[in-house]
């Protein structure tokens, strides 16, 4: 059974106070959850949150790694880095990371190898622009990220990895996908791990949805057959309702 993954992006908001703040409501509000929940502060905010979050059920995410353990890379963070702070899952390749700082197909996939080989878990996003779907090249874009993203992992370290389909036209824009058009893109994305590795490693890989999820209609996108989780974005800064998204 696939135990459905909350992870808050909070991009690149909160200051280390904001972040103490949103743990001490959130850690008030949580109590049992059947969800996995993560929270993906700025790199600035890890040690604050990694600190307050020792004997909590949410995990610590980062939103963004190098694939070099050191060196001369000016302005980057290593994955022993995000380590050194009890960092369990990073984002790679948002489309934010893809949209307005080009990075490839190429190099995400060095940084799924250098999280997979290092036990942090990579939410590895994918998603299609609103011209790719409008020239109905959704499916095509979507199956050559996921190519490209998982290009020499083996099955055992595929079944790791959470895949968030993020449609690029409905990330902080307000628009959603339908559940329905979600679910579809995350089917398809579930067939497509099918024919890369094995039935039962598609069956067992997180699949979550990210693009405006909601307090309003998280409901309706989990209640999806193929749906494992959200990715949210803005409507994780709020404690209260994240709480909702958590809890839905």
């Amino acid at each position: 059974m696939r135990i459905p993954i909350i992870a808050g992006n909070w991009k690149m908001n909160k200051n280390k106070k904001d972040t103490k703040k949103f743990i001490e409501d959130f850690e008030a509000l949580i109590g049992d959850t059947e969800v996995e929940v993560v929270i993906c502060p700025p790199f600035t905010s890890l040690d604050s949150a990694s600190q307050m979050l020792k004997n909590s059920s949410v995990k610590l995410g980062a939103q963004n790694m190098s694939w070099e353990d050191h060196g001369a890379f000016t302005g980057e963070v290593s994955p022993e880095m995000l380590l050194e702070q009890q960092v369990e899952f990073v984002i790679i390749g948002h489309s934010e990371r893809r949209q307005i700082f080009s990075e490839t197909d190429d190099r995400i996939n060095k940084k799924v190898l250098k999280a997979l080989e290092k036990e942090l878990r990579p939410i590895l996003c994918v998603g299609e622009t609103l011209e790719e779907r409008e020239g109905e090249k959704a499916f095509e874009v979507v199956k050559n990220q996921l190519v490209q993203g998982l290009k020499n992992i083996s099955g055992e370290d595929a079944s790791k990895v959470v895949v968030a389909y993020e449609p690029v036209w409905a990330i902080g824009t307000g628009k959603t996908a339908t559940p329905e058009d979600a679910n579809e893109m995350a089917a398809f994305i579930r067939n497509t791990i099918k024919e890369l590795y094995t039935e039962e490693i598609s069956e067992e890989m997180i699949i979550q949805y990210g693009g405006s999820v909601k307090p309003g209609n998280v409901e309706e996108i989990m209640n999806q057959t193929d749906i494992d989780g959200a990715l949210v974005g803005g409507a994780s800064l709020e404690a209260k309702d994240f709480i909702e998204i958590v809890n839905f």
